[in-house]
């Protein structure tokens, strides 16, 4: 195996999950995902993070190949979640003297996971430790996107190993770093990354990039995705983006339907904003659309029309899933549109309406409401929402 540096006696030790379908077993990942784990050699010797238990074998395979009989002397955990925190008993066991570095909130998830609270450094903010001619200072970023997530900045070569921010799906197809990967292959990745795994906690987010603004940061290393070294900004610039709703002009449809009723009153409000003007417009079937992709458009587009059928007196089913999701995130800052069917008793457009007081988005028209078929004049009433999204948009 071919040994991948940041710098000299810094050590990437990553492995790519081609398997698994779906990340945290709910966002499906089709081009897979990499684990990211870093060791530093120097007079001490230290890990920061380790990885996925499925890779544990070839984890220590790999550090051995580089320390040889060597002990680690520190395990820094910048993040509890499994798989990060997958191999530390199994680091443990191989290295029994090893101190494990961690804040306050960390031991408490440690304990969580059956793991021994002993041979732990409890550090804060701006704490060092000393490795010999290298320093690693701390940083705590809380619901970024776990209450004990820090991050840990390697002094000398200006590196930041960042835990989950400014990680990414996808698996590192040869190459590691920023400058050897084409980047358009990772837009929608790094996207869909934050917006479901982070996208909840965006005002967290933005208080940790001010916090670590003062950072002379020459380097980004996240436990998944790409290493930033080349164009920081590309990553930097997004997440401050995303997690300020900055939004493109644009109109996410996203309907629930049985038998079509629903799905034609969503493709003439599509032509009507089409015809308007807007060239943005996604339209998606909730039966069909994984929730992850549709929640990514959502954070990227201002506008939301949401339509459901009558189903047993309530919501479409993947609707509701969709609608319930969006308000535990707590998405902000967009204009909304309601639309359905029923048949012989209502539910769909009534939870929509619930959901607009919930949400507290600005609707932009009345909902629109029909019986069975589209007939004449709800089509015109769609119309009517379509150019009143319309107004809104160009507009602003």
């Amino acid at each position: 195996m071919h040994q991948i540096k940041l710098a000299d006696n810094i050590y990437y030790l990553g492995f790519n999950d081609r398997r698994t379908h779906l990340f945290e077993n709910i966002w499906p990942i089709p081009n897979g995902v990499s684990y990211n784990s870093y060791l530093i050699t120097d007079e001490k010797i230290a890990l920061v993070d380790t990885v996925e238990k499925q890779f544990i074998d070839d984890y220590l395979e790999r550090i051995d190949g580089i320390i040889g009989e060597k002990p680690v002397d520190y395990l820094i955990i910048n993040h509890m979640e499994p798989d990060h925190s997958g191999a530390v008993k199994a680091i443990r066991k191989r290295y029994p003297e090893i101190v494990i570095i961690g804040n306050r909130k960390t031991f408490g998830i440690i304990e969580s996971f059956s793991i021994s609270a002993e041979n732990m450094i409890v550090v804060d903010d701006n704490d060092i430790l000393d490795l010999g001619k290298r320093k690693l200072q701390f940083q705590t970023i809380p619901m970024v996107h776990w209450p004990e997530t820090m991050v840990t900045y390697e002094e000398s070569n200006k590196i930041l190993f960042s835990g989950d921010a400014f990680g990414s799906y996808g698996t590192l197809d040869g190459g590691v770093f920023d400058d050897e990967i084409n980047l358009e292959f990772y837009e929608t990745d790094v996207m869909r990354y934050f917006t479901n795994i982070v996208g909840k906690y965006c005002a967290h987010t933005q208080r940790a990039m001010k916090k670590l603004a003062p950072l002379d940061i020459k380097m980004i290393a996240a436990t998944h995705g790409p290493i930033w070294r080349s164009d920081l900004n590309w990553v930097l610039s997004r997440y401050s983006k995303w997690s300020s709703y900055e939004m493109e002009n644009g109109v996410v449809i996203v309907y629930g339907s049985m038998y079509g009723n629903t799905q034609k009153m969503a493709e003439v409000i599509a032509r009507q904003l089409s015809e308007r003007g807007i060239r943005n417009i996604r339209v998606y079937d909730s039966s069909k659309t994984h929730l992850s992709y549709i929640i990514n458009d959502i954070f990227r587009y201002k506008g939301f029309i949401a339509g459901s059928c009558a189903y047993n007196n309530s919501l479409f089913p993947n609707i509701e899933t969709l609608l319930s999701t969006i308000e535990h995130m707590g998405i902000k800052n967009h204009y909304l549109g309601i639309f359905g069917t029923y048949l012989w008793s209502g539910g769909g457009v009534s939870n929509l309406k619930k959901f607009a007081e919930n949400i507290k988005w600005e609707l932009v028209y009345e909902p629109v409401e029909e019986q069975g078929s589209l007939k004449r004049d709800k089509f015109k009433l769609c119309v009517e929402l379509a150019n009143s999204m319309s107004d809104k948009l160009l507009g602003n």
